[in-house]
């Protein structure tokens, strides 16, 4: 797929562990692990926000494109 999603990067800047952040999104960190490796098929927008809410970013912060990729 396209899109990379940098979650970790983000959490590396906030010096947050993704266990905290999946606690403050209310999400499993299973969900949070399938988000971060790629894995995820889609994210709603309510928690796309909460995340952007946590780690105090914009979504363009941690989603990317990359034309070419898994296509």
């Amino acid at each position: 797929m396209p899109i990379i999603v940098n979650v970790d990067v983000m959490l590396a800047k906030r010096k947050m562990s993704s266990g905290e952040l999946a606690e403050k999104v209310g999400i499993t960190p299973a969900n949070l692990s399938i988000l971060k490796t790629n894995k995820a098929k889609a994210i709603r927008f309510s928690t796309l926000e909460k995340i952007c809410e946590i780690l105090e970013c914009k979504p363009g912060d941690i989603l990317d494109y990359e034309k070419g990729k898994g296509e």
